[in-house]
């Protein structure tokens, strides 16, 4: 039969619970004072350290946003390295292996659901410590050209020629083969143009190089050069390579109307002529015999018939 406890059964029983309770708090408020304190220490020290390497990251990088997150990345693992020494040292090892364990689900959870936004955050974090480009830049990428307006961690705005703003996410200039047009400062000009078979092509490049070397905005003069591309249907395609500083004080579409109006007119002068498309027209079963020649042919016969006649 279950025997019920008395009251006084019942009060000695709580009160040893309680003693016991009691006895395990007073001997743990030393290890509680030292983890209160290891906490507040290191959270002076995120403070500290994450205000020097925002400092540090700042004058090391472009974008500011990028170096902020970092820095509060970075104050965040002190702080959270300072939680899990302050509760290791009042003996919850087990709390803390489950705030790591539920950390890792949480981060995997949250990576699937925001996978994009985080695969953009990534990549501004790097293009943020490689930086490729900078504000101010030309660049291309895929279907994209124009200048740097900004960049911050998820997308960058490029203004393109036609004056409107692409926002582009930074995984697009991650993944993309990137060409940036101002790193080095120079960019070269191609200018085709085609003469006629019967113009000499040496000639030709001499007086286009020369026309060429005229202009202020062209550098790197001596790599000025003219090369023939190939035959075409009507004419010698030249191809017209020269230097410019790239940005620079004359745009691209400037320099090169400028650069097409000076090889018009260095072949004119030179008596050089730029053909229209031309068709000769061959017959005979080899292409042997031509238009003018059939031509000339029916009319000496037709003369010699009308002279037959005529005696």
């Amino acid at each position: 039969m279950l025997k019920i406890p008395s009251i006084s059964d019942a009060e000695k029983l709580i009160e040893e619970k309680l003693g016991g309770w009691f006895d395990i708090v007073i001997s743990h408020i030393p290890n509680f004072i030292v983890a209160v304190l290891i906490a507040i220490i290191f959270s002076i020290l995120a403070r500290f350290l994450g205000s020097m390497v925002r400092k540090l990251l700042r004058r090391t990088l472009d974008s500011k946003q990028i170096a902020d997150l970092m820095a509060s990345i970075f104050k965040m693992i002190v702080l959270c390295v300072g939680l899990f020494v302050a509760l290791d040292f009042i003996g919850l090892k087990g709390t803390v292996t489950s705030l790591l364990a539920g950390a890792g689900i949480v981060g995997l959870a949250i990576g699937f659901a925001f996978q994009d936004m985080t695969e953009n955050l990534i990549a501004g974090i790097a293009m943020g410590v490689r930086k490729p480009f900078k504000t101010g830049d030309v660049i291309k990428t895929d279907d994209v050209f124009g200048t740097v307006k900004s960049i911050n961690l998820r997308n960058t705005l490029i203004e393109n020629f036609y004056g409107q703003l692409n926002l582009v996410p930074n995984k697009i200039l991650f993944r993309n083969v990137l060409r940036n047009y101002s790193t080095l400062g120079v960019r070269r000009i191609e200018v085709p143009v085609g003469i006629s078979y019967g113009d000499d092509p040496e000639l030709a490049a001499e007086v286009i190089v020369k026309k060429i070397n005229e202009f202020d905005f062209v550098i790197k003069q001596e790599e000025t050069a003219v090369y023939a591309e190939g035959f075409g249907d009507s004419s010698v395609n030249l191809l017209v390579w020269f230097w410019i500083k790239y940005p620079g004080e004359a745009d691209f579409m400037t320099v090169r109307h400028k650069a097409i109006v000076a090889v018009k007119q260095a072949l004119s002068d030179a008596d050089i002529s730029i053909p229209f498309p031309i068709r000769t027209l061959d017959f005979g079963i080899k292409g042997g015999e031509k238009l003018d020649a059939m031509i000339s042919e029916k009319r000496t016969e037709k003369n010699s018939m009308e002279q037959r006649e005529a005696n």
